[in-house]
């Protein structure tokens, strides 16, 4: 691979519910400090999960006008439009002044899309009647009206594109994104995941599945990964979006590098007697996409959701993968802190990812205490970690069996 098909992230946003913004989200994470607390976005009286990861003092006319409707929007498209020029801004880079023609493809992932749209609709409906709906339902509930409002409001030749593969459809949305620029069909793209899961209909289909702490009495403490008293992860929302260029293209517009992405791979299982193993291959697939061994990986930033058989399940498949490299690397789960974003996990977790290697501090596993039986490796708990950072490995699973890892780097010149 030459130097112009090395794919670099130079610009991060994130709204996330334990900060808004690369400095709150970091303070947090490596403090341990949990943003989940009681739901606000609607009367949760009578419900068994009262508890969520809310993205806090939103408001999206910070980032976009008032006669665009943003009320009309769902709620994770405000957050990905917001993210999207935190990334932008925090690149330094204004897409007008691309090369003319350069197409400046635009990829986001969402896994629940606009439910909160389509159960107002519904309201509306029964309160209403079908005369009294609201027209902007049609166009504000489709999956793709994130990523077409971004492209659309960039000025520039783009392309919008919508992935959906559950929890990995960030991380997969950045891969994309990646392979893009490796190709060499673009220099510069934007990619990342949100999602706003915080509704009646979702909460209480969540809870019914057992998918959904139900800690009401201490939020902050509910999700617990690898932890033996976790009942189950804690469902929050967000949206992380990030610019990828060619590294050629970064250095010659003197760009800052936060990490090179070398490897990726995503696999669904497919042995029902034996659950997980799609994950166990995407982590040899992206490993070898990257030309990496598992002793050269300083740090595992885990999917950890903090259900007790998908993280015990994940820490099986570690063991298979490492052998007894298991017992040194450090593996941490950011969702102690975040809660589950669903489709902006992946994103939130490379942006961790970068946020280390900038300070070589490894975030904790918050809320880890009691390790959950099989769930024995070091899980950095209690406080962060100093360390000698240089390649990360990401996990990310979904619903239905999807797996994705990806392999992120410090920038090497060579």
């Amino acid at each position: 691979m030459n130097e112009r098909n090395r794919a670099v992230v130079t610009g991060m946003g994130i709204l996330a519910p334990n900060g808004t913004g690369l400095k709150q989200f970091w303070r947090s994470l490596s403090l341990g400090e949990s943003g989940v607390g009681p739901i606000t976005l609607f009367d949760s009286t009578g419900f068994r999960n009262r508890i969520a990861g809310e993205v806090k003092h939103f408001d999206p006319l910070h980032y976009m006008p008032a006669d665009w409707k943003p009320q009309r929007m769902a709620r994770h498209t405000q957050l990905a439009f917001a993210a999207t020029q935190m990334a932008l801004k925090n690149a330094d880079f204004n897409p007008t002044e691309r090369k003319p023609g350069a197409v400046l493809p635009v990829y986001i992932g969402v896994s629940t899309s606009a439910l909160d749209v389509i159960e107002k609709g519904f309201h509306e409906l029964g309160q209403r009647g079908p005369r009294r709906v609201n027209s902007g339902v049609v166009s504000n509930c489709q999956p793709q009206a994130a990523a077409h409002l971004i492209a659309r409001k960039l000025g520039v030749e783009t392309q919008a594109t919508t992935i959906s593969s559950a929890c990995p459809s960030g991380i997969d949305a950045i891969a994309m994104a990646v392979a893009r620029i490796q190709s060499g069909e673009a220099e510069v793209a934007i990619a990342g995941g949100a999602d706003a899961p915080i509704t009646p209909l979702t909460m209480a289909s969540f809870a019914s599945a057992g998918l959904s702490s139900c800690a009401n009495d201490h939020p902050h403490r509910a999700s617990r990964p690898y932890d033996q008293e976790s009942d189950s992860g804690v469902i929050s929302e967000g949206s992380a979006v990030v610019v990828v260029e060619s590294l050629e293209h970064a250095m010659a517009r003197g760009a800052r590098v936060y990490l090179e992405i070398t490897g990726y791979s995503a696999q669904m299982d497919h042995d029902a007697n034996d659950p997980f193993v799609g994950l166990e291959n995407a982590m040899r697939l992206a490993m070898a996409n990257a030309s990496r061994q598992p002793h050269e990986v300083d740090y595992i930033c885990s999917y950890g959701p903090g259900h007790p058989n998908l993280d015990a399940a994940e820490v099986k498949m570690i063991r298979r993968v490492f052998g007894p490299l298991a017992e040194r690397v450090p593996v941490s789960s950011i969702k102690g802190v975040t809660g589950n974003p669903l489709s902006a996990a992946g994103p939130f977790q490379l942006v961790a990812c970068a946020l280390a290697f900038q300070h070589q501090l490894i975030p904790p596993t918050a809320n880890h205490e009691s390790p959950l039986p099989g769930c024995d490796l070091d899980f950095v708990p209690g406080k962060a970690r100093k360390a000698l950072l240089e390649c990360a490995l990401i996990n990310v699973r979904g619903l239905g069996g999807g797996n994705s890892s990806m392999v992120v780097e410090r920038l090497s010149p060579e």
